[in-house]
């Protein structure tokens, strides 16, 4: 039995404070609270088994002696739903969570055609955020090495005449965000020409993030596009005759629903009286020695950075990660996150998308998200691989 309490956190009264007031101007959520209140329901975790080895897979033996380098035994659920679909070239949508192993479901497939072809500019690969891409380019290098095939990302917030420098040299899969591939498009560098396979991971994300014109200028770009691979966490039905018009015949696979948050999560509400210390309920809340690992959301760069700022100065330690940050500088704020040396990640939405941190204890939403697509996806950083999860969302 679950002894998850609905009450709240913290018993000591607060002095008045307007230091975190909601600011005037910040565009109110559409969300009602109460669908932010649901109980974790008990359940015997029985993670997916396959009945297949990576041994057993189809693919070039030179791949799977890869694979079982890096640790693969079995692959995920899908990873083995949607294997023999993509190696017969059949357009896909794929809906799965982070962590589901949906990286090494398109890589392996898209890796065993290279062996064969080596074709450059073969495939490639559109995500909304920096961090997805540089995480989908070490998963490829670490599954190809010593096989002869290569790889390119070309992401924001880089030295462009870098990427141009790079392009020089022809890759077999290129990875990117939308901006930086068009920018490149547009400085002739890039020839979407020659692209044979598209895969357009966290597909729902980018539309979400306003990327929905850049991605229909990539796609008209790629006249020369044979097979197309989406996959989402959630599958909006805003979005259906969009997916309807990039898929041809495609196979769906979903391993999660797609539409409603994870039942594995305890999620409550942190509701905060006229008056009351907003800061100061946070503060009390992540003293506590359960928030062991805590992914702390806000809405905007600037109050990102300013909470960060706070925590430390309240003794708890703290990085933030938002857009404006330099990469080298987001990449070391996640590495001391998952490492342990921060116990908080203050974040704009940039990390509720392709970034796999294990064993978050809590995610806490600083004030209620714009969308519940985007709550889906910040508190599916918690609870992963069996076990409870919790999420708080600040109102009032």
């Amino acid at each position: 039995m679950n002894q998850f309490s609905k009450q709240r956190p913290y018993t000591k009264p607060r002095p008045k404070s307007n230091a975190f007031a909601k600011p005037k101007n910040q565009k109110k959520s559409g969300i009602d609270p109460n669908r932010l209140v649901v109980r974790a329901e008990p359940t015997s975790y029985e993670p997916y088994v396959s009945k297949r080895t990576i041994q057993d897979l189809p693919i070039n033996q030179a791949l799977i002696n890869c694979l079982l380098h890096k640790g693969f035994t079995k692959p995920t659920e899908i990873q083995d739903r949607t294997l023999e679909a993509l190696l017969n070239k059949r357009d896909l949508l794929g809906i799965a969570q982070t962590g589901t192993g949906k990286t090494a479901a398109f890589l392996v497939p898209i890796i065993n055609e290279l062996l064969a072809t080596k074709t450059k500019n073969f495939a490639l690969v559109v995500v909304p955020t920096r961090e997805l891409a540089l995480q989908v380019e070490e998963e490829f290098r670490t599954m190809t090495k010593g096989l002869g095939i290569f790889s390119a990302s070309f992401i924001g917030g880089t030295n462009i005449n870098k990427d141009l420098q790079n392009l020089r040299r022809q890759s077999h899969i290129v990875i990117g965000t939308p901006g930086r591939i068009l920018d490149l498009v547009n400085r002739r560098a890039l020839d979407l020409r020659l692209f044979n396979t598209l895969v357009l991971d966290e597909f729902d994300r980018m539309l979400d993030m306003g990327f929905v014109h850049d991605v229909k200028r990539i796609l008209s770009g790629l006249h020369q596009r044979k097979h197309t691979l989406l996959f989402s966490a959630t599958l909006d039905r805003s979005q259906e005759q969009l997916i309807a018009d990039i898929l041809n015949n495609p196979v769906t696979v979903k391993v999660t629903a797609g539409d409603s948050a994870a039942t594995h999560i305890d999620q409550d509400v942190i509701r905060i009286k006229a008056g009351e210390d907003k800061f100061k309920v946070l503060e009390e809340m992540l003293v506590q020695s359960e928030y062991e690992k805590v992914l702390l959301f806000e809405e905007t760069k600037h109050r990102v950075k300013r909470l960060c700022q706070r925590l430390n100065q309240a003794g708890i330690r703290a990085n933030d990660i938002h857009g404006n940050k330099s990469q080298s500088a987001r990449q070391s704020a996640l590495k001391d996150f998952k490492q342990g040396r921060i116990k908080v990640l203050v974040a704009t939405d940039v990390a509720a998308r392709g970034i796999d941190v294990s064993d978050v204890t809590h995610v806490i939403n600083y004030q209620v998200p714009q969308t519940f697509d985007s709550y889906i996806h910040r508190i599916g950083r918690t609870g992963r691989a069996g076990k409870t999860g919790k999420a708080f969302t600040f109102v009032g």
